[in-house]
């Protein structure tokens, strides 16, 4: 006769942990070759399907597993340019720099961008001032809006440094955004943010698909670049139709 169960216990080390689902097993592949220094900071990581090859998951899995080393912080996806090792980030930020195009693909949406100008302008007295540099000295400028399915729900309106990021003009915007490109270039070491809520001019309603008087959400920021000799990346006004989109941020103790 069997013995009763309360009296041939099973032990706890026959009790085996269920098995990480794969996308986590591949996380942890990809974690080590960064923890290791066999990829560095701003190493090109192998494409998806070599990925598959090498680790012998499916796409998906190893799709699934690049989106959320992204979304920690430990990848830069690009856009039609690929995936890199990123710097580490301080933990003290109350706002996460994120790219747009990321976080609507993360929804499963499609993004796309509209290019209304690049060019290079001559620093007034506030964008000189803003920057540290004399009024009259070179600036980039860009203003773009980012759309999700179709819908316009940022404006991007955005001034750069062309000592720190000199090929700016030459980049398409409609193929990557200025955030992960200036990223990959001047990776961030510092930033500050104001939020504030507006009305935008009438031009900006149009490029928005806006009625006036909408409510929109603005966020200034600007961003250096460099542990020793920090310099200032950008500065950009990004404007976001209440409606159409919310800002989230989370702070621990």
């Amino acid at each position: 006769m069997a013995q009763n169960d309360l009296t041939n216990p099973v032990s706890k080390d026959a009790l085996q942990e269920p098995p990480a689902p794969f996308y986590e097993r591949v996380k942890a592949m990809i974690k080590t070759k960064i923890h290791s220094g066999a990829w560095p900071v701003n190493y090109r990581v192998p494409s998806e399907s070599e990925l598959v090859s090498q680790f012998g998951y499916s796409r998906m899995t190893v799709n699934r597993a690049l989106r959320e080393l992204t979304a920690d912080g430990l990848l830069v996806r690009m856009q039609g340019v690929g995936t890199f090792v990123a710097e580490i980030r301080g933990q003290s930020a109350l706002l996460e720099i994120n790219n747009i195009a990321d976080e609507i693909a993360n929804r499963g949406h499609r993004h796309h961008a509209r290019v209304f100008s690049l060019t290079e302008i001559e620093a007034d007295a506030q964008q000189a001032l803003s920057f540290g540099m004399q009024q009259g000295c070179a600036l980039y400028h860009s203003l773009i809006c980012h759309y999700e399915n179709g819908v316009p729900v940022m404006l991007e309106d955005r001034l750069v440094n062309t000592l720190v990021v000199p090929d700016y003009l030459q980049q398409d915007f409609t193929r990557i955004t200025p955030n992960a490109y200036l990223s990959s270039i001047a990776p961030i070491v510092e930033g500050e943010h104001v939020i504030e809520a507006v009305n935008v001019s009438r031009t900006e309603c149009a490029y928005l698909e806006i009625e006036e008087h909408t409510p929109c959400l603005m966020v200034n920021r600007r961003t250096w670049t460099g542990r020793q000799d920090k310099k200032i990346v950008t500065s950009v006004r990004l404007v976001y139709p209440g409606s159409r989109y919310r800002l989230e941020g989370s702070m621990r103790k």
